[in-house]
């Protein structure tokens, strides 16, 4: 049993994540949530998920006995902050996305839990979507050939209070709903020589805020390109991922059904094009249905604390992608691999 709890209650998983975690009861046992603005307490304290929890401070809630993990669920430019107390109180973390703006901070997180063999999950959820995992495993095994083209879309619609929201990150929605793009294509096309952002600012409704992320990932044989719109009609029906490789594409549209929880994928091989080459040719590959957005993660979570299962996204691969999302906010960041 893991005796979790949960720093913050302000970002946007925060209540999906303990809503997650208190459907296994027989995995989590969730020991208090730290949350010190009186403000967001009144404004999300009393929602199911926090039922029965005992609400505290920070130092009141790293200090439980037999505490073993934390989520750090702040506001998106805090979760290292908040992480590190953890780390240095040798808890394992699982910490919201993106990693804060400053790439020294979470180097220095990285490298701390290192050290100490402490388990530090990320949550990009995607990367336990079954249709991103069937992609990324046919990538690795070369079923699709030398992959020369990724196109990630996570585009949305939000309204004017939301944008505004954003004005603080870095990038605007290239930080908030990007970084999310940018991991998958690091995930399918490993370190870019170059990273070119063109993020804009609409100014729909008066507000002033980056909120049409696009990047340009260059490769010696290819490029990748993210985007996140914050005024994109049906966006939602639009988040897909792209991996076009010298033998086949596979195309996953949308990335996940908010209606069945099952992502839909479809992949064309070279061997089923050949004389055909001006038709749609693909087949639907079937994926099972997500019992949850956030299970299969926290899952994955438990299985490292608890059986020593190897994090499947190692410290250096944290560390590559928190550069790479910078990078394409136009932060100067050299993006490259860092042995940690």
């Amino acid at each position: 049993m893991i005796k979790i709890g949960q720093i913050g209650m302000a970002h946007d998983h925060a209540e999906g994540k303990m809503s997650c975690v208190r459907k296994f009861p027989e995995v989590f046992e969730v020991v208090g949530i730290a949350e010190e603005n009186p403000e967001i307490i009144k404004k999300f304290g009393n929602r199911p998920c926090y039922r029965n929890i005992p609400v505290m401070s920070v130092d009141e809630l790293l200090n439980i006995k037999g505490l073993n993990a934390i989520m750090v669920e702040t506001d998106e430019l805090s979760l290292v902050h908040y992480a590190q107390k953890c780390i240095d109180k040798n808890i394992h973390v699982h910490i919201d996305k993106p990693a804060g703006g400053n790439v020294e901070d979470f180097e220095r997180l990285l490298r701390d839990a290192k050290l100490k063999k402490l388990v530090v999950q990320l949550a990009y959820m995607y990367r336990y979507n079954p249709a991103v995992l069937y992609c990324a495993n046919a990538v690795k095994r070369g079923k699709l050939g030398e992959i020369f083209r990724v196109q990630a879309i996570m585009n949305t619609y939000h309204p004017p209070e939301k944008r505004a929201w954003m004005k603080p990150f870095p990038g605007g929605n290239m930080f908030y709903l990007g970084c999310h793009m940018v991991d998958l294509v690091i995930m399918m096309m490993g370190v870019p020589e170059k990273i070119i952002p063109f993020n804009r600012s609409t100014f729909f409704d008066g507000v002033d805020v980056i909120d049409t992320g696009f990047a340009v990932f260059e490769y010696k044989r290819g490029i990748a390109t993210a985007e996140a719109s914050s005024n994109d009609v049906n966006g939602y029906g639009r988040r897909s991922l792209l991996v076009c490789g010298s033998k086949g594409t596979i195309e996953i549209r949308p990335l996940e059904d908010s209606f069945n929880g099952q992502p839909t994928l479809t992949m064309s091989l070279k061997e089923m094009t050949e004389g055909r080459e001006y038709t749609d040719c693909k087949c639907v590959v079937p994926m099972h249905a997500m019992t949850g957005r956030y299970d299969s993660m926290m899952l994955d979570f438990a299985r490292m604390i608890e059986e020593g299962k190897e994090n499947p996204f190692t410290y250096e691969y944290e560390l590559l992608v928190q550069k790479a999302v910078l990078a394409a906010c136009g932060l100067p960041i050299k993006v490259e691999y860092t042995e940690i």
